[in-house]
């Protein structure tokens, strides 16, 4: 078959098939960098807030908001303790501070290594708290 266009005319490129649109399950292109997020204390509000549609990246979310509240909680109910307990007491208590922060950063850590691989760390009483939401 001859070809249908004039000598001196370049030929019309073919128009590539539209991109299909993303459906609003499918993963968020940062989804790494905001699982991270998600388990840095009050940075854990920006993947809330930003990835409504990704449901990993909420649960997640949710999880890192829920533990900040708890280690809160933990943070200032030895604080009330060891005051009122003296010198003494309320220096050997007191010492337990590093111990539990380091705990802390470890946990924070290996949520952030599940999640990244896509898994998610259960935490006893606190993932199921975080699950209500």
């Amino acid at each position: 078959m001859a070809d249908a266009t004039p000598p001196g005319v370049p030929p019309v490129p073919p128009v590539p098939p539209p991109v299909p649109p993303v459906p609003p399950s499918s993963p968020s292109s940062n989804r790494t960098i905001m699982i991270v997020l998600s388990y840095l204390w009050l940075l854990a509000l920006i993947p809330l807030l930003v990835e409504k549609d990704d449901r990993e990246i909420q649960w997640h979310a949710k999880h890192g908001i829920v533990l900040m509240v708890v280690e809160l909680i933990i943070w200032v109910t030895l604080n009330l303790i060891t005051i009122p307990l003296g010198m003494f007491l309320g220096c050997l208590l007191a010492l337990l501070f590093p111990i539990l922060f380091i705990v802390e950063v470890v946990l924070h850590i290996m949520c952030i290594v599940k999640g990244i691989n896509g898994q998610r760390l259960i935490i006893p009483g606190i993932s199921e708290f975080a699950n209500k939401f």
